[in-house]
């Protein structure tokens, strides 16, 4: 009998062959008349394992530290490089590709075979590699690793199949990009320079050959030595030496002359005929002082000398070279000097890299400059140069999703269709003026819309409170609307007191957020535990907002030994007092205060999201509020609820009260499933104890500057790093990440490890006590979570507290994104910490009291890092039991049609409750139906003493039909709450899927309920409150995300667990459909802002600055290539100009020379095996034509080749019928000489 109870408790299995049917019942309560039983509950499951594949689709964004810049003038694509190996390939929009590199090596130079669809990239791993971009995802065909020398620079010619390579020991080889393998014609340093000189001229910074005859080879060394080669004759033709570093070289079309910028902020103009001294030297930005010394400037980093048709004025465009004295204040610059005028452009981040574009891929020609690109560290402009203002070009990409730190991620699939056109209608009035009027030069690829496209939505939460709305359809991401949180409150000025302490930085910041598309609510929860509530209109309005605050403090204190109060005298005052009653006044006015003031003035709000509500938790006893853990707003039943580690909150914004505001353990009541032990009084804590303020007021300031440390993270995208002028301007070779780029063993730093802590949704606490003795609780929950119940009566030793002397009363949890501090770690060296505490108390500047001050173990650092950081931690029951904690935080929540109780026969409002204990609380609301009493009548809610219980904490609910349907939520159909009113049809609130209103026979016969914790999910049949199916989806890890979602007209249990697995369960029997390890190495960034979407399909945070989109339905994955932008389209190359005689004669057109009889094997030889090794790909350049990808190429080639023929048949037919005139004519004339000559005689003639 004990044993038949148990498997009526829940421990059913679910039958295999895709038939939901459970095999027991449940002895927890009886059924109602017309509820069913877990016997009848018979779900057809139509998903099966090979439904679901993973695949990454596309990736939004600014590359993340790029490092370099290329563009083919023919194809018109870019490309940018990064330090992480990435490559962003952009097109037109909609045609934007990703792609990395296996060794994850920083991309140094990149280059296009220009109008060959393939580019090269040079490594800081000293590899060369060779892309097909003739298919719609890049693949490697070949590559070819140095092994002796580091590359520095490489120079491709137009339509040349050798490419250049310079080395940091001066020399240059010679590659075949057909073949991939070293030519054996090499250029040592030591011939290229004079015999006398006794100097390294230093690594290769440039490459170049002469646009007057391409057998001429310039090349420039670091320490300002420039050689022509004459690749012929195999001799130098020519020597310059200059005395400051060359940072790079610039040609005139004619081959006569160039121009090199040096690192003293100088430019040099050479003249072929005389080499021994400069023709002129310029410093752009620097004055001759009163004394004749010139200014010191810094350098220029890079040089582009162009011509142009329209002017004999040249353009000469150069990045830095300002003085010292004027850069300090300044911002970087891109100077573009054109004749006379001196244009100088301000970035607001430094400069990595710049192109010009020109409209011919021919050195030799004149350039006539149109645009110029300019990479930034954490931006990328194209500025228009045929306007005399230089405006720029409008972005169409979606660059600025980093504009502020990304804080939170949401995504909607299947979006109403008409939100996205009125979105953007809204957020068009938003834009910013100015722009070039002409067409985005970046205009390579060809992308069509997908067939299986549907309205999707991407909202991002940012650090400086705005909120953006982005358009996903179509695997394309594009701006709809911005919404800034920040302007609802009065700007927190210095001296306003408690309030305004933990608001210097980020106040506003975006904590998580909820919208309903279909009423148009959004409601958006900040870091300073505010919420705010939003209604859309299409109108502007002058409303005054409102605002409610709410005292959310209850039983704060932990379990208290006899001891504190000998060793903490600042708590240890008798006369204390008990816990003060929810809502009852605070102790003085200072602490009854929020974070932030709420406008108190009518505001006017344009068009777009307008807000309406504003709650915020105050400050008790000296403590700042808790930050919001947990969100659900329902339209229909007009109600709002949060909850963090203190308790729940429910508000009525219809009539703007505050419905319910009540502890944790009181929602209990007489359920509560664990024997807690009694506390010790809360102390009362004396507000003129020196002591206690001066922990407080430490406490504070090391708040603030741990939550700006969190985000200046991700605004400050480079950890520890120089800048990249200070960085660059040391040496030309030097890349913006020396110490890191090159793979040498010999200049690899010491070990360093990175501590990250983050929030993750619904909410990351910093590091306790427990995380500080080697074990680690759940990132979702309090260091509580579920453990075993504590059993009365055991004797148990001496009790620990959690609050040691000095270790402040609330220690703020983190919200931005995550915090990387480096620590160096040694155990022989003083800065080392020997222990994780040791390392917290100097992070925090607070001590912490654990057990690590009573005996100390070895600690093993880089190990516990490598743990933390893969997630892969282990929950002991000893640190996570519930004697070691009394906060239970509120995980989730969730409003929907159900049954408050076990004896209900029909479903009404619902809120369920999910904590950080794996607790399920039901809690029924009684809402009027009629409109006029919703408004005054009150809402009644209460505990049902319903409880459920999971392992770990609870992080979604969702609710099936008997038929295995997802139940959608129920909601309030939108209404423009400015519009204009009839008086004739009064508005009326139209509710959908309310049970008062609109009864569903499905519900009425009960409904399946999902829950899914950090370790396990059940299905539960509601009224009877009987577990169908149970599955432990991990014992060693835990969930991060998990979503119900709609996939292949079926629904499932996705999930993302914290050891980077993706999981996949079917509904309701919770079946494994899918299990891949996806990311081995997750961080806190990804672990904070992965969601899932109906339709198969995910994101989450990549890097600061960059979205990944990824799939995981084999549908969609099939349909993906069709989906993605062609990246080459067949364009025929242009003629070069013929320049007419007279140039052809004195010299004007460019020598060419057969590069294959000085380069090839039979000329030059084999080069050493040891020297470089080639590794090849899966296919070679002789079959990357033929490997085009797509119906789109075939049939551009086609058209292409059609065109082709009919221009030659025209041609033929025009050369045909001046033959024909031209015959017509000689007869002509030949008739008419006959008949002239015909009658004259011999001697006449």
């Amino acid at each position: 009998m004990k044993k038949f109870r148990k498997v009526l408790d829940g421990l059913s299995s679910s039958s295999p062959g895709g038939v939901a049917s459970p095999s027991c019942g449940s002895a927890a309560g009886t059924p109602t008349a017309h509820a069913p039983t877990p016997q009848d509950i018979h779900v057809q499951e139509t998903l099966v394992s090979e439904n679901f594949q993973i695949c990454k689709t596309v990736r939004h964004g600014f590359p993340y530290q790029p490092t370099c810049l290329a563009f083919d003038p023919v194809q018109k694509i870019l490309a940018i490089g990064s330090r992480t190996g990435g490559i962003r390939i952009l097109g037109r929009p909609g045609v934007d590709c990703y792609s990395q590199h296996e060794s994850g090596a920083a991309v140094l130079q990149l280059q296009f075979l220009i109008n060959e669809g393939a580019l090269v990239t040079a490594c800081a791993d000293d590899t060369l590699h060779l892309w097909n971009l003739r298919q719609r995802r890049p693949a490697i065909l070949h590559s070819l690793k140095f092994n002796r020398e580091r590359i520095t620079f490489c120079h491709l010619p137009f339509q040349s199949k050798w490419l250049y390579v310079g080395t940091e020991r001066g020399n240059t080889h010679i590659v075949n990009i057909e073949s991939f393998v070293l030519s054996g014609y090499v250029i040592m340093w030591n011939k290229a320079i004079e015999l006398a000189t006794k100097a390294h001229p230093g690594p290769v910074v440039h490459l170049s050959d002469s646009p007057k005859d391409e057998g001429k080879l310039l090349i420039g060394f670091e320490s300002g030595t420039v050689v022509q080669w004459d690749l012929r004759a195999k001799k130098v033709d020519f020597r310059i030496y200059y005395d400051e570093a060359i940072h790079s070289v610039s040609w005139h079309h004619e081959g006569k002359q160039f121009m090199c910028s040096h690192s003293d902020g100088s430019l040099t103009m050479w003249n072929l005929r005389n080499t021994a001294r400069p023709i002129q030297i310029t410093y752009p930005h620097g004055k001759i002082l009163k004394d004749g010394r010139k200014e010191s400037c810094k350098p220029i980093l890079k040089v582009e000398y162009k011509t142009s048709r329209n002017s004999s004025e040249p353009y000469v465009i150069f990045s830095g070279g300002l003085s010292y004295d004027k850069s300090g204040g300044r911002r970087p610059t891109l100077t573009i000097m054109h004749g006379k005028a001196v244009t100088v452009l301000e970035m607001d981040h430094p400069i990595v890299e710049f192109l010009v574009l020109c409209d011919t891929p021919y050195s030799n020609e004149v350039q006539d400059p149109y645009a110029v690109v300019v990479l930034l560290e954490k931006d990328f402009i194209v500025v228009d140069l045929t306007q005399s203002n230089f405006p720029i070009f409008e972005n169409p990409y979606p660059m600025d999703i980093h504009e502020s730190p990304v804080t939170c991620t949401a995504y909607f699939a299947e979006c109403p269709p008409d939100i996205i056109p009125i979105l953007y209608s809204i957020g068009a009035k938003q834009k910013k003026t100015g722009y070039s009027h002409k067409e985005w030069p970046v205009s390579g690829g060809t992308w069509t819309l997908g067939s299986q496209t549907y309205p999707e939505i991407i909202v991002t939460g940012h650090a400086d409170g705005t909120v953006k709305f982005w358009d996903a359809s179509a695997i394309t991401l594009q701006m709809l609307y911005k919404l800034k949180t920040s302007k609802v409150f009065e700007k927190p000025k210095a001296g306003d007191g408690r309030a305004g302490e933990l608001v210097e930085e980020d106040p506003y910041a975006v904590q998580m957020v909820s919208w309903c598309p279909h009423s148009r609510l959004f409601c958006v929860v900040g870091i300073s535990a505010h919420v705010i509530l939003y209604r859309f209109s299409k109108h502007d309005a002058n409303t005054q907002i409102v605002s409610l605050e709410v005292r959310l403090q209850f039983d704060s204190e932990d379990v208290i030994s006899p001891s504190e109060a000998e060793n903490n005298p600042c708590f240890s005052d008798p006369s204390s007092h008990s816990p003060q009653p929810p809502g009852s006044p605070g102790s003085g006015t200072q602490d009854s205060l929020p974070c932030l003031k709420v406008k108190n003035r009518p505001v006017r709000m344009p068009p777009g999201y307008q807000a309406e509500l504003v709650v915020q938790l105050q400050w008790v006893d000296g403590e700042p509020p808790q930050q919001i853990t947990s969100l659900d707003i329902n339209s229909a039943y007009g109600l709002l609820a949060f909850g963090n580690c203190n308790g729940l909150t429910v508000v009525d914004f219809l009539q703007k009260t505050i419905l319910m505001c009540m502890g944790t353990l009181d929602l209990y009541g007489a359920a509560d499933p664990y024997q807690r032990l009694t506390r010790s009084p809360r102390k009362n804590r004396q507000s003129t104890s020196d002591f206690c303020m001066r922990g407080l007021s430490h406490f504070y300031s090391d708040s603030k500057k741990r939550i700006r440390t969190s985000y200046q993270s991700l605004t400050e995208l480079s950890d520890n790093q120089v800048s990249m002028d200070m960085e660059r301007s040391k040496s030309p070779t030097s890349v913006p990440y020396p110490s890191s780029l090159h793979y040498d063993p010999r200049s690899m730093p010491e070990p360093v490890a990175s501590l990250r802590a983050s929030h993750c949704s619904p909410v990351f606490y910093l590091l306790d006590n427990d995380h500080v003795n080697g074990h680690c609780t759940s990132p979702t929950s309090q260091p509580c979570s579920v453990g075993k119940p504590r059993i009365t009566g055991v004797p148990e030793g001496p009790r620990l507290t959690r609050r040691g002397p000095g270790r402040p009363p609330f220690r703020k949890a983190q919200s931005a994104a995550c915090m990387e501090i480096s620590l160096p770690v040694s155990s022989h060296t003083e800065g080392g910490y020997a222990s994780r505490r040791a390392m917290l108390q100097q992070l925090h500047g607070v001590s912490m009291y654990s057990h690590d001050e009573h005996h100390t173990t070895s600690y093993n650092w880089s190990e516990r890092e490598s743990r933390e950081n893969s997630f892969s931690r282990s929950r002991s029951s000893s640190v996570s039991s519930i004697d070691r904690d009394t906060k239970e935080s509120v995980t989730t929540l969730q409003f929907g049609e159900s049954y408050g109780r076990k004896g209900d026969a029909l479903p009404t409002a619902c809120l369920w409750v999910g904590t950080s204990l794996g607790v399920v609380l039901l809690l029924p609301i009684s809402i009027p139906t009629e409109e006029e009493e919703r408004m005054e009548e009150p809402i009644t809610m209460g505990p049902s003493g319903t409880v459920l219980m999971l392992k770990g904490s609870v992080l979604r609910f969702a609710f099936l039909d008997c038929g295995g349907a997802l139940i959608q939520s129920p909601y309030e159909v939108w209404r423009d709450p400015n519009g204009p009113e009839d008086p004739d049809r009064p508005r009326r609130r139209k509710l959908v899927n309310f049970s008062p209103s609109s009864s569903q026979e499905a519900c009425s016969d009960g409904h399946l309920a999902v829950v899914c914790s950090e370790k396990q999910a059940k299905v539960i049949l509601m009224p009877t409150q009987a577990v169908l199916f149970t599955h432990n989806i991990t014992e060693s890890s835990f969930l991060l995300r998990a979503d119900v979602v709609s996939v292949c007209n079926s629904v499932c249990l996705a999930c993302f667990c914290a050891n980077g697995h993706i999981m996949t369960l079917s509904l309701p029997s919770l079946r494994p459909l899918m299990d891949i390890n996806y990311l081995p190495l997750t961080d806190l960034r990804i672990a904070r802002t992965f969601v899932f979407t109906n339709g198969g399909q995910a994101l989450y945070l990549s890097s600061p600055t960059e979205i990944q989109r990824l799939t995981y339905s084999q549908e969609m994955t099939d349909n993906l290539q069709d989906m993605l932008g062609e990246l080459f389209t067949p364009i025929e190359t242009p003629e070069a100009q013929n320049k007419g005689f007279l140039k052809g004669f004195f010299g004007g057109n460019a020598q060419t020379f057969d590069r294959e009889e000085l380069f090839g094997e039979a000329a030059a030889g084999k080069a050493s095996r040891s020297l470089a090794q080639h590794i090849p790909g899966p296919m070679g350049l002789e079959n990357m034509k033929a490997a085009a990808g797509g119906v789109v190429g075939d049939l551009a080639r086609a058209r292409i080749a059609l065109d082709q023929r009919g221009e030659r048949l025209g041609e033929l037919e025009e050369r045909t019928a001046l033959m024909m005139n031209s015959a017509e004519t000689f007869s002509t004339h030949a008739h008419q000489v006959m008949l002239k000559q015909k009658d004259k005689k011999w001697y006449q003639l």
